[in-house]
């Protein structure tokens, strides 16, 4: 387990702790497997703090007691054992328990709570900076793989109605990642990427980096790789009552970056959408409706 359940928040609120707070924090953020088990008397010990301490950290935290962060850090751990089919028999477990209709619920009602975050004012703040920093960019390197994939795709598609400013650093026979080496300063890179990371997307990322290539981040925590790496950082939930993480919010993000950064364009934005139209058009892609027969 390399970061634990309460990561977020408690960096969010570290600040507002006392020194003894911060020394107990410091070892729940550094020492996630040891919070999992050891006795709440033994953190305290090599934190170096007194027991209480522990517990007013977790009341810090809106909890009712350090058992409460015990428990919290066991099951990740089992989690993060378990794997991906450990998830699935557990999701399988409750669904014959509860049923279908329950599981759909709690899933949907849970994205819905997800997306409406991402609309509070700090993470709003975020994507209209990134939003920013996209249109000013010569060019746009997408970035996505395994999960992450439908999210710079769906983003790249976006700005392909607006031209050629976005390059889907993808392609057969591992080439994909061979475009980004005509980037420059003036170019930026944005990176989707959720746990669990993919060790190709952090490797390229941090090539950008080296490059002078600014990153601008979609990702599931503060501290994930891809958010050390760039200079802005838009943070998703994944958490679902699925086995599998849901990537919902990320795709919505990508979505709302594709259609801030075109409305930042001008009369030349709108002659591109407008060519686009009309290639759509001549090649007759898409389904026209049908009009209904008139029977004598």
């Amino acid at each position: 387990m390399d970061q634990g359940p309460l990561r977020q928040a408690i960096l969010k609120a570290f600040d507002s702790m006392s020194e003894q707070l911060q020394n107990a924090a410091r070892f729940v953020l550094d020492r996630p497997r040891d919070v999992a088990l050891l006795s709440m008397r033994e953190q305290a010990r090599q934190a170096g703090v007194q027991p209480a301490t522990m517990t007013r950290l977790a009341k810090h935290l809106g909890l009712g007691g350090f058992d409460d962060i015990r428990n919290m850090y066991a099951e990740t751990l089992r989690d993060a054992g378990a794997g991906f089919a450990g998830k699935a028999g557990k999701q399988v477990a409750n669904q014959k328990l509860k049923g279908d209709h329950a599981l759909a619920a709690k899933m949907l009602n849970s994205i819905a709570k997800q997306i409406a975050q991402l609309a509070e004012p700090r993470s709003l703040d975020r994507v209209v900076t990134s939003a920013a920093s996209l249109a000013k960019a010569r060019r746009i390197y997408c970035l996505g793989l395994r999960s992450s994939h439908a999210v710079a795709w769906q983003f790249r598609h976006v700005l392909r109605f607006v031209g050629e400013k976005s390059v889907l650093l993808d392609g057969i026979a591992g080439t994909g990642s061979d475009a980004i080496g005509s980037a420059c300063k003036d170019d930026v890179l944005l990176v989707a990427s959720v746990h669990p990371y993919t060790k190709a997307t952090v490797e390229l990322a941090e090539f950008a980096k080296s490059k002078g290539i600014p990153v601008i981040a979609i990702t599931d925590s503060e501290v994930a790789p891809s958010a050390l790496i760039a200079e802005t950082t838009v943070v998703v939930s994944t958490n679902s009552p699925s086995f599998i993480h849901t990537m919902t919010p990320a795709f919505a993000i990508g979505e709302v970056l594709g259609s801030l950064i075109t409305g930042h364009g001008g009369g030349e934005v709108l002659e591109a959408i407008k060519r686009f139209d009309e290639q759509l058009a001549a090649l007759d892609i898409h389904l026209k409706p049908r009009i209904p027969q008139k029977w004598p």
